[in-house]
């Protein structure tokens, strides 16, 4: 019993026997049990996964299983280090080891979980513009990540924070001054996509440019024009800009002008409102509205007609007003009712 205590108290480098014996115990202890800690907990999650329709427990196994074993072996090795004399320089890098491989497996482990959200996010969603979205919010969300897990392995690490936040003061200014243009696109594009002024397959109107959208990314939104080129646009320009959205218009307002000669009688002038009644009202997809006698012009007697065309459509509102165009000269023409175009008569005198 003597000779084992000996043996136990025999001093081997800077340690004794029995302090590698109990360091080495722990070792095995906390590799044993997180063995069986992820043995129990895979199995319990791959039953419920298999009696469950949500994907949250799918990716929440996915996530344990992905955890890699040198993870496991550093934390077993990190903790006897503590009793162990192995100098201030092993222990420090040790540490330093460590916490850096540690804090980054946790930063990818945050950066899985937002990345499923993401694309539990898009699924439900009908909008083409929801993936550009999500991968918006997704690369931010991943930089705030990376910002936070690097800021607490600093911290760890014994590194003032707030002396390296304030060092970093003016070369912060310069790079927000830098990425500002950038910055101000990105959450101009959520604008576009959470509050919805246009979508994919609009066509809108900004300024004296328009088009039907096509893409709508995280720096700018891209036109195809009435012409066929494309139009690149930046996000933070088109939140700034008042937008005609065509698409979302359910009908189509339209102002007519009929010009009549002066020699026109009383009596086929009256008959002008309800024969333009009558060919509006026939058209299918074509709403009345009225027609007046308006005023007498310089050369001709003027009506005003408007009526809607129930369509947002751009080649069915042309379509009909060309219908309504033939028809209102045909019937204008059965009744003798002649169109007044630009005129002059000169009266000489001798």
């Amino acid at each position: 019993m003597q000779n084992f205590e000996q043996i136990l108290n025999y001093q081997f480098g800077t340690n004794t026997v029995s302090t590698y014996l109990y360091a080495l115990g722990v070792f095995f202890a906390i590799l044993i049990g997180f063995k069986v800690f992820k043995s129990v907990l895979v199995g319990r999650l791959k039953k419920m996964a298999s009696h469950t329709k949500n994907v949250f427990d799918d990716e929440l196994l996915n996530i344990v299983e992905e955890i890699p074993g040198y993870l496991y072996f550093l934390v077993a090795v990190y903790f006897p280090l503590k009793y162990l004399d192995v100098g201030d320089f092993v222990a420090h890098w040790f540490r330093v080891l460590f916490v850096i491989l540690f804090f980054y497996n946790l930063i990818k482990i945050a950066q899985n979980l937002v990345a499923f959200a993401m694309t539990v996010h898009v699924s439900k969603q009908k909008d083409k513009e929801a993936d550009v979205a999500a991968h918006g919010l997704g690369l931010i969300a991943n930089i705030v990540i990376w910002v936070l897990g690097i800021m607490l392995a600093l911290a760890n690490l014994g590194v003032n924070i707030n002396s390296l936040i304030a060092s970093l003061g003016i070369g912060g200014i310069a790079v927000a001054l830098a990425v500002q243009n950038i910055l101000g696109d990105m959450f101009s594009s959520f604008s576009i996509y959470f509050d919805k002024p246009f979508k994919v397959g609009d066509f809108i109107v900004i300024g004296e440019y328009m088009g039907t959208v096509k893409r709508i990314g995280l720096k700018t939104t891209r036109l195809e024009t009435l012409s066929g080129e494309e139009l690149v646009l930046a996000n933070n320009d088109l939140t700034n800009a008042r937008v005609q959205n065509y698409k979302k218009m359910r009908r189509r307002r339209v102002l007519m002008t009929l010009a009549f000669v002066y020699d026109t009688s009383s009596k086929k002038l009256q008959k002008v409102n309800k024969i333009v009644e009558d060919v509006v009202k026939g058209v299918e997809g074509v709403e009345f509205a009225r027609s007046h006698f308006k005023n007498f012009g310089d050369f001709s007697l003027n009506f005003e007609v408007v009526y809607y065309v129930l369509s947002n459509d751009y080649n069915v509102y042309m379509d009909k007003q060309q219908e309504i165009n033939f028809a209102i000269k045909d019937a204008l023409e059965k009744e003798k009712i002649e169109f007044a175009f630009p005129t002059q008569t000169l009266h000489l005198q001798k």
